[in-house]
């Protein structure tokens, strides 16, 4: 037996918790990619990008601790083990060595579009299961959005 009980039904919690799950690895993903690219950043706008990484580091974390939260919260214990990223992301992969500030831009933009991509369609699910899981990916949605766009401006000629 469990020892966290859920205020969901078995299915609704079973179906939330693997969005919940999904959710979590795609954001720990994130958070190591954006690292990553702010080690390896090069070029004219190394600065604005390096510290504008930064920024997404530390988003991406604390919307993966939210995530984890709400599993819990619903008794589904989160897993955000190494392997466990490293085989359920659906986040682009990101090569090691190298990257110009332009291409850690071009990277980030699709790398968050991915995500929304993937987060609109589990806000979509939790319609039916959990709206209180599903206010939780709007607001992340809501900000990632935002990121979004400023990551893409940044592309604009």
């Amino acid at each position: 037996m469990a020892p966290i009980t859920s205020p969901l039904n078995d299915q609704d919690q079973d179906i939330t918790g693997k969005l919940l799950q999904a959710t979590l690895l795609d954001l720990i993903d994130l958070h190591l990619v954006a690292k990553q690219a702010h080690w390896n950043v090069v070029g004219r706008f190394f600065r604005d990008v390096h510290l504008h990484l930064d920024e997404l580091v530390s988003t991406a974390r604390g919307f993966a601790d939210d995530v984890a939260e709400r599993a819990a919260a619903i008794g589904v214990s989160p897993d955000g083990r190494a392997a466990t990223v490293a085989s359920g992301s659906g986040l682009p992969k990101f090569e090691s060595d190298w990257r110009s500030d332009k291409a850690v831009i071009e990277a980030m933009t699709q790398s968050l579009g991915e995500l929304i991509r993937r987060l609109r369609a589990r806000i979509d699910e939790t319609d039916k299961t959990d709206l209180v899981t599903q206010d939780l990916l709007i607001a992340i949605a809501a900000e990632l959005e935002k990121a979004h766009w400023m990551w893409q401006s940044q592309l604009a000629s």
